[in-house]
This record gives C-alpha cells, sequence and structure tokens, in this order.
C-alpha cells in the first residue's frame, strides 16, 4: 500500500505531463528543413584507380599527378532504376574502399535523373546485415530468456516506440528538453519494468529506487552542468540548430540525454538489488530488514563497481577517434579534459555513476523494508 501510494501519484503526474506536453504540430519533414538529398540505392559494378587531375608542385616546375577511385554504379530505384552511372572520388586514406558488387547509397541531389552530375555516393547499405544481427541477438535472448526474454524484447520496442512516437516529434517542436526527457524517461520506466518484471512489490521496489536515482542524476546534472559552464552546443547540437533554423535549448538536450543514457543502467541495478533481496528473503526468512539490506548491499558493491568502469569504457570506446585527435594537439591534460566536447562527457559519466552508486543503498533499503513486511515472499517463475 505504501509502494502504491507513492507511485500511483507518480504516474498519474507522469500521464498529465505527457498531455501537456505532446507534440499537436506534426515536425517539418527533412525536405522542409534542408534535408532535400533523396537516397538512392545503387549497385558497384566497376572500381578502377585512374588519374584525376594534375598540377605543379611549384619546384623545380615538376607536375604531380592526383589519383581518383572510378565507380561504375548502377541504380537499383529510384527515378532511374538500371541506369548506370559513374562518380569519381579524390583516392585519399579518409575515403572508403569500393569493391565490385558492393550496394552503396547515393543522395539524389536533384536534375536530371540519369545523369552523374545528379548523384553523390553517400554511404553503403547496412539493412540486411543489420537485420541479420538483430535476428542474432533476439536468439540469444529468447534461448536464455525463454518467457522473460520475449518480455524483454517487446519492453525494448516500447522504449523505441517512446522516444520515436513522443521525445523525439515533442523536442523538434520545441518542448522543454528537460521536461520531455524526465517523462520520457518516466513512461520508459515504468512500461519496461513492468513489462519485463510483472507487477508485485518487488518490480515496485525497483520503480522507486529508479525514480529517486534519477531525481538524483536530474539534480546534479543541472547544479554541475551550470557550475562547469556547459553549453552543450557541440558539433552535433550545432548541426542541428543550423538545419531546424530556429534556436534549441542546448543545456536542456544535453541534460535530457543524460536521463536518458543513466535510464538503462539504473534499471539493471535497482532490479539486480531488489532481486537479491527477495532471494535472500526466500533463502532465510528469518532475516530481518537491516540483515537483508547489509546482505544485499554486500552483493551491490560488487555490481555497481563492475557497472561504473563499464561506463567510463564505454565513453572512451565510443569517443576513441575525438580523444586520439585531442592527444595529438600537444595540450596538458587538464586543458584537454576541461574542453567543452571532453567535459560534457565527463560532467554526463561522473553524474550517472554517482547515481548509478546511490541506486544501491537506495534500492536496497525500500527492497528490504518491503520484502521484510512481505510475510511470503513471491516466487519468481
Amino acid at each position: 500500500m505504501l509502494l502504491v501510494a507513492v507511485l500511483v501519484p507518480i504516474a498519474l503526474a507522469t500521464l498529465v505531463g505527457l498531455w501537456l506536453t505532446w507534440p499537436g504540430d506534426t515536425p517539418r519533414s527533412g525536405a522542409d528543413i534542408g534535408f532535400g538529398q533523396r537516397p538512392v540505392h545503387g549497385e558497384v559494378l566497376a572500381a578502377t584507380s585512374a588519374p584525376c587531375s594534375s598540377g605543379s608542385t611549384g619546384i623545380g616546375g615538376a607536375s604531380q599527378v592526383h589519383r581518383c577511385i572510378s565507380l561504375d554504379v548502377q541504380l537499383t530505384d529510384g527515378d532511374s532504376p538500371g541506369v548506370t552511372i559513374q562518380q569519381v572520388l579524390p583516392d585519399e586514406p579518409s575515403t572508403p574502399r569500393f569493391t565490385v558488387g558492393d550496394h552503396v547509397v547515393l543522395a539524389y541531389t536533384g536534375g536530371n535523373p540519369s545523369e552523374s552530375g545528379s548523384y553523390q555516393v553517400q554511404d553503403f547499405q547496412r539493412g540486411t546485415s543489420m537485420l541479420w544481427l538483430v535476428a542474432l541477438f533476439a536468439a540469444a535472448v529468447l534461448l536464455l530468456g525463454r518467457w522473460r526474454g520475449l518480455a524483454s524484447l517487446v519492453a525494448l520496442g516500447f522504449s523505441f516506440l517512446v522516444l520515436v512516437v513522443y521525445l523525439f516529434p515533442a523536442l523538434l517542436t520545441g518542448r522543454d528538453p528537460v521536461i520531455v526527457g524526465v517523462l520520457a524517461a518516466s513512461v520508459i520506466m515504468f512500461g519496461v519494468l513492468y513489462l519485463t518484471h510483472g507487477v508485485s512489490a518487488r518490480t515496485s521496489s525497483a520503480v522507486l529506487g529508479t525514480v529517486l536515482s534519477l531525481a538524483l542524476i536530474g539534480m546534479l546534472g543541472i547544479a554541475f552542468s551550470a557550475a562547469t559552464h556547459l553549453t552543450g552546443l557541440d558539433d552535433d547540437t550545432g548541426n542541428l540548430i543550423r538545419v531546424l533554423g530556429h534556436g534549441v535549448d542546448a543545456r536542456g538536450l544535453l541534460l535530457a540525454g543524460m536521463i536518458i543514457g543513466a535510464l538503462g543502467v539504473l534499471d539493471d541495478v535497482t532490479v539486480t538489488q531488489t532481486s537479491a533481496v527477495w532471494e535472500l528473503r526466500r533463502a532465510n526468512p528469518a532475516l530481518g530488514a537491516w540483515a537483508l539490506y547489509t546482505a544485499a548491499v554486500r552483493i551491490g558493491r560488487d555490481h555497481v563497481s563492475s557497472a561504473v568502469n563499464t561506463l567510463a569504457l564505454a565513453y572512451a570506446g565510443a569517443a576513441l577517434p575525438v580523444l586520439l585527435t585531442f592527444s595529438l594537439s600537444e595540450q596538458v591534460f587538464g586543458t584537454l579534459i576541461t574542453a567543452q566536447n571532453i567535459a560534457q562527457e565527463v560532467v554526463r559519466t561522473l553524474v550517472g555513476s554517482i547515481g548509478l552508486v546511490a541506486a544501491v543503498p537506495i534500492t536496497t533499503a525500500i527492497a528490504a523494508v518491503v520484502a521484510h513486511c512481505d510475510e511470503i515472499a513471491p516466487v519468481p517463475s
């Protein structure tokens, strides 16, 4: 009853917030905001290296020949399927390597759809390979998790649905990023936890622990983004503002991403802690609330230690090219770590880690009290 008294008002507030911030205006399409280039698929029929231009080095009048990659690409869709066009790309270290049979994506820039000048090679097609990877992932989850694994896949789909249907349109139509991020995280939290683990006192304990930890992350994020003068105006946000043609609350967008990003790891910690408490209760029904708490916290210490390391290494791996670029600048470590692009990720990681650490005692305390008051601990399916 205590959990119901706390969580029901939060759920109702979330629903009211969704109703007030729901994106009523349809976001403008890509063509309206500058994404006028239409993707067209094609297949590489030939890829050859040939000189593309020549010039003078300026030393002794010696000429220097520049090399290019010439591609014959057959269009497979668009306005001229079956037509073969030629694309010439500079042969540079940053240029991808193409082979016969590669499936590529071209940007149709307008004009005659049968002319080579109307297209530009943009990327490789990856749809089929990624679908196989998704199928392999789903099979692995179902093989180990069975019905619980199926529930987790449904919950994953629900998370993406919230992002696509509510979060992205709300942000693009000018809603406050922090409010929208909190509401989206709340909906995902309720939906994912109850869909995956069922409606029970154990799940509700994890939900309440997640709510309190997210609140802490939100407060720390607001405080330290202001204290460190983070603007949120990195290259990606700058491009978004340029494309939209109007201002965006960049710092609010940073905070919203911080909250959404922390939610996935928090779910893992809070569910693990509540499960540990309930299993300890089942193994020894004589344990009191304090004994349950201390035993489960010992489990949580090991879990959170590895989870914090995971957060740091995940960022380092994702931002490896940026870190390498900064390391070539020959600046001292203190200057590098406080640069805007690096500092915002450091703040994001540290704030999320603090919330992660706090989630262990918070959730464990809630679960210990609830499990101790429950005379018959529920047996998991």
